[in-house]
């Protein structure tokens, strides 16, 4: 428990609102069972992309997702690409 606090609080309620994420999975699922099979792993990839991507503009993700995403980018820039 001790780690989890040591997170910036806008990490922190985007890992405890699991919800959010979960509403992610359904949306990715899709997009991925409509297409059947892919040719290279890229084109996967980027069909992955594409649905996070509407998922974002539809407006059904999470404010504090924004002030997360920017606490991610400084804590693991190397390994996050926002």
């Amino acid at each position: 428990m001790i780690p989890f606090f040591g997170f910036d609080p806008a990490i922190r309620t985007i890992i405890y609102k699991t919800n959010a994420i979960e509403s992610l999975n359904p949306v990715i699922r899709k997009s991925i069972k409509t297409r059947g099979s892919f040719p290279t792993d890229e084109a996967a990839i980027k069909l992955i992309y594409l649905a996070i991507g509407n998922f974002e503009k539809d407006g059904r993700n999470v404010r504090e997702w924004f002030a997360a995403r920017n606490q991610f980018a400084i804590m693991f820039g190397e390994r996050f690409d926002a």
